[in-house]
């Protein structure tokens, strides 16, 4: 909108400039009678305010009336428009609610002259469309808190009410008003009407009778609607609605919190869902307000994303986009609000956007239109000239809105099809013409349209480019059997009796019409990405195996039409990772995190963990929700890590590093958890330590998808000091004991999200018969006298695993180092490297050809030869191998880590390549860049031979 030359730190009318945004052209819409121009002439002197205010008169009727009711209004303004309305707020505020005349009075003179001051503001271009919102809002709330004041004053006075302090009405009278739309969010239009939900509490100590309180409220919420709405010679306040309550066709005006949550919780609709996001506490019982709204919490941001109320949103969304089309000149008779490319897509796309990531962002969970879009900019789920352009469109679009009310007070949207009262409406707007008016209008209607025609794309259609896609009745329909036939399947009438029945509901996934629907609107697109693989027929036979194990599909199917990214990745899921196919059955939710912004340019850390990690511990239902919400995110970022190397954004070198920090994040984050609870029953051993060492593929930071964690539990304390601190005391080493298998248990349980991680403690001084947390100095005399040489191999991978205590880390690191020195001789240590690699032979035969791990010269020999390394760099020495034979183990030991990464992740612990799906075998020869199995089997026999030829020249 155009906007007058502001002169700063002065007042108000004093910062018009010549030419204001109402222009004189106004005046032509309607000739003032010479009583008005000589009121306004005799209200001010300045020449350019005087034409301001006879523009203002002569393009709004309403104004005109406004003016010459209340006059000194102008004058209150020359203050500043800021400080004259909390002035008439305060007046309002301060107001007698004892007498229901006077206030009904007062209520309706306030609208009046807050509504005047607030216009003027707006078409003297001194507020924003946004601080005309929130002054509107401000005049709404203190407008319904002195009604609700009064209806529960007289409610005490008739003994409906005992209210505990009648000079304070409000407070503990069990009601509280919430205000819904852009009431709540704070964004009230010029001639809005306000939604309201009112709720109440029974049991509140105004109450005398609890069994009475839902009629005792319902009479004084009528009496409220009516001393807002109820026109008298002084107008009226605000239109009420209080349609948005729970079922209003069935419950009452004034909703139990108890009767409503329960609702809420049974039979809430996703469109309630959406409409809470703006719901504020703005009147009544502020502490019972506050109290609602947390409770409703659950029920607006789910932990889970959830796709079906999406589509429901997208539905709606749909309706509004059929209000009119977008062919031919915009302007002329479209609704700014609900039309296409109006004010209510722009709300809806950000409202849409809160309801998928809000759950697991509380920065997202505002009330305000742009201060929401903001927030979605800088988290990268709105690029910025998107965001920017919407934002703009927006308050353009509130702009004309306003000025489309401000004419006759009136609650329209809709752009006159007149051209002189459309001139009009240019006026106000800072037009001068109406041409440029309608080129400006259209050019923001159809840049929203734009922007949100991604997200709320139509309606697929049975005919639609794929072709005619019908899968109901008792036979198969020709014209889908030829669109199947033209995608690729060979089957095309096995395909369709596949999907007729889930049609017909015979898997639980489609059991009822909303999946159904839901299916009906991802079939074409389902079928497209089958259609586009090597074998359509068999992808398909595998995702009807994948859907008949799924127990809901409303959600999943939603979730895939709107990502079809989603969709492809599990299609290759589906024909490379059957045990990622399984995961993703029984916990479909892990889908979600694939929806991050920038989920495919970047992998999360440690750091990105433990944020995500603090966010899901807080508000815990007790331990065992801890331990559930713990196995439910290891599982999604498990199944997140994997889907980014199968879909190429993570190599598998990568991965097990990815693994390994992910599973120290949730080992460190669930010590300390485990602590919190541990040191309440037996406190702390004072000035003691205690970390961990982890060993295996943990310490060498290479587990794969199926690893479990080989630990080792270390601490120490001083002597002087041997016993915790807390009610329950304990010796040291007791207390190191029990606290070490309090962490095991919380790690490797089973509870109803399944395990997070399944610990092997064995390597730990004694091994299973040694205690299951070792003091450093036992764990230092041990390997000084009694390790065996495996011990110390074992050793070679350890990395110490602790948080804030660098002392004690470094204290285990040495402790380590020392440990990795022998009394043996050289000789000694090689000949029991290959002894023992040798015994392993005998009694740990490989599973097949592909278990290259167990191999005669498989990944074993390779880590056997680098720990033996290890245990010989201690005494400055190192095993006799060539440069060339250095090459040949890096290389591998590469090819072999991969395939197990590979197998691990997509097959679990299955060797037998031949049986798996052809999609393994292929991503497996692209391993060793070779056309078929034949030639890479007889490759890995090849490098196994090379292998154990240099292990036993190396260790001879």
């Amino acid at each position: 909108m155009k906007q007058p030359t502001i002169k700063p730190h002065q007042n108000a009318f004093d910062a018009v400039a010549l030419q204001t945004p109402v222009p004189a052209s106004c005046l032509a819409s309607k000739a003032l009678s010479v009583d008005t121009i000589q009121r306004l002439d005799a209200l001010v002197v300045e020449p350019d305010l005087q034409q301001f205010l006879k523009a203002c008169c002569s393009c709004s009727p309403y104004l005109s009336v406004l003016m010459e009711r209340h006059p000194d209004i102008i004058a209150l303004c020359q203050s500043g428009f800021s400080t004259a309305l909390d002035a008439t707020l305060e007046q309002l505020s301060s107001s007698a609610f004892d007498d229901l005349t006077d206030v009904a009075k007062s209520l309706r003179l306030a609208k009046q002259r807050g509504a005047l001051l607030i216009a003027l503001a707006d078409l003297g271009g001194w507020w924003s469309a946004l601080q005309v919102g929130e002054a509107m809002t401000r005049l709404a709330d203190a407008c319904v808190t002195l009604a609700v004041r009064t209806c529960l004053y007289q409610a005490h006075l008739s003994g409906r009410l005992a209210l505990p302090d009648p000079a304070m009405p409000e407070l503990d009278c069990g009601l509280t008003i919430i205000a819904m739309g852009k009431h709540g969010a704070r964004e009230l239009n010029y001639s809005s009407d306000i939604d309201l939900i009112a709720f109440i509490d029974p049991h509140a100590p105004a109450i005398s009778d609890p069994d009475e309180a839902v009629s005792t409220f319902t009479r004084i919420i009528k009496a409220l609607v009516k001393l807002m709405q109820e026109r008298t010679a002084d107008g009226y306040v605000f239109r009420t609605d209080l349609r948005l309550r729970p079922d209003p066709g069935a419950m009452p005006l004034a909703v139990p919190v108890e009767t409503a949550m329960i609702y809420y919780e049974a039979r809430g609709q996703n469109w309630e869902r959406a409409a809470m996001i703006k719901a504020a506490a703005i009147a009544g019982d502020a502490k019972l307000g506050a109290e609602v709204l947390d409770r409703l919490q659950p029920f607006v941001w789910r932990r889970y994303l959830d796709y079906a109320a999406i589509a429901d949103v997208q539905s709606i969304m749909r309706q509004i986009r059929s209000h009119r089309d977008l062919t031919g000149h915009l302007a002329p008779g479209h609704n700014v609000k609900l039309g296409r490319g109006g004010i209510r897509e722009i709300e809806f796309f950000v409202q849409t956007q809160q309801l998928i990531a809000g759950g697991r962002n509380a920065k997202l969970r505002g009330l305000r239109t742009v201060e929401m879009l903001r927030q979605l900019r800088d988290d990268q789920w709105v690029i910025k000239q998107a965001a920017h352009e919407l934002e703009e469109s927006y308050q353009v679009l509130r702009d004309i809105e306003h000025r489309l009310q401000i004419v006759n007070d009136e609650q329209t949207h809709i752009l006159p099809v007149d051209d002189a009262a459309r001139t009009n409406i240019a006026a106000l707007c800072g037009f001068q013409n109406l041409p440029d008016f309608d080129d400006f209008v259209e050019s923001h209607l159809l840049r929203v349209e734009q922007h949100c025609s991604s997200l709320f794309s139509e309606t697929s259609t049975l005919a639609g480019e794929t072709g005619t896609l019908s899968f109901t009745g008792d036979e198969a329909d020709p014209a889908t059997i030829e669109t199947l036939s033209g995608l690729g399947f060979q089957n095309a009438g096995r395909a369709t009796d596949t999907i007729r029945n889930w049609h017909f509901g015979r898997i639980p996934a489609t059991a009822d019409a909303r999946e159904r629907a839901a299916l009906t609107e991802l079939a074409p697109l389902l079928l497209e990405t089958l259609g586009n693989t090597d074998q359509p027929d068999q992808m398909l036979s595998d995702f009807d195996g994948f859907l008949s194990n799924l127990g809901s599909g409303s959600q999943f199917f939603s979730l895939l039409r709107a990502q079809p990214r989603l969709l492809e990745l599990l299609v290759t899921i589906l024909s490379t990772a059957p045990r990622m196919a399984q995961i993703a059955t029984r916990r479909p939710h892990v889908f979600d995190g694939m929806l991050e912004p920038g989920f495919f340019e970047t992998t999360p850390g440690p750091a990105q963990w433990r944020e995500m990690l603090s966010r899901i511990l807080q508000d815990l239902k007790g331990y065992e929700d801890g331990l559930d919400r713990m196995r439910v995110f290891a599982a999604e970022q498990r199944f997140l890590l994997a889907a980014r190397a199968l879909s190429g954004h993570l190599d598998l070198q990568s991965m097990g590093a990815a693994f390994s920090d992910l599973a120290d994040t949730l080992l460190l984050t669930m010590t300390a958890w485990v602590k919190q609870e541990f040191v309440q029953q037996h406190g702390e051993v004072p000035g003691s330590s205690f970390g961990w060492l982890a060993m295996g593929n943990l310490g060498s930071r290479a587990l794969t998808a199926a690893s479990d964690l080989d630990l080792i539990a270390l601490y120490r304390f001083d002597s002087d000091r041997d016993h915790s601190d807390g009610p329950r005391p304990l010796h040291a080493s007791q207390y190191f004991g029990r606290f070490t298998q309090r962490i095991v248990a919380a790690m490797s349980a089973a509870t109803g999200q399944g395990v997070l991680y399944e610990i092997d403690m064995r390597l730990r001084p004694d091994g299973s018969s040694g205690p299951v947390a070792t003091s450093l100095q036992a764990f230092e005399r041990y390997h000084e006298n009694n390790a065996w040489t495996w011990e110390k191999l074992a050793l070679s991978r350890a990395r110490p695993l602790l948080e804030d205590d660098d002392e004690f880390l470094g204290a285990i690191s040495q402790a380590v180092q020392t440990a990795l020195g022998s009394n043996k001789t050289s000789a000694e240590l090689k000949a029991d490297v290959l002894s023992m690699r040798l015994e392993m032979d005998a009694g740990r035969a490989p599973k097949s050809a592909w278990d290259v791990k167990r191999a005669a010269g498989g990944l074993i020999d390779v880590e056997f030869i680098e720990q033996a390394q290890a245990l010989l760099a201690v005494r400055s020495e190192k095993l006799d191998i060539s440069e060339a034979g250095k090459a040949d183990l890096e290389t591998a030991g590469t090819v072999y880590r991969d395939i197990v990464q590979l197998l691990r992740l997509c097959v679990g612990d299955e060797w037998n390549v031949n049986e798996q799906p052809i999609a393994v075998q292929v991503r497996l020869l692209k391993l060793f860049d070779l056309p078929d199995l034949g030639s890479a089997r007889t490759h890995l026999k090849r490098t196994t031979k090379s292998v154990r030829k240099i292990f036993k020249a190396a260790l001879a």
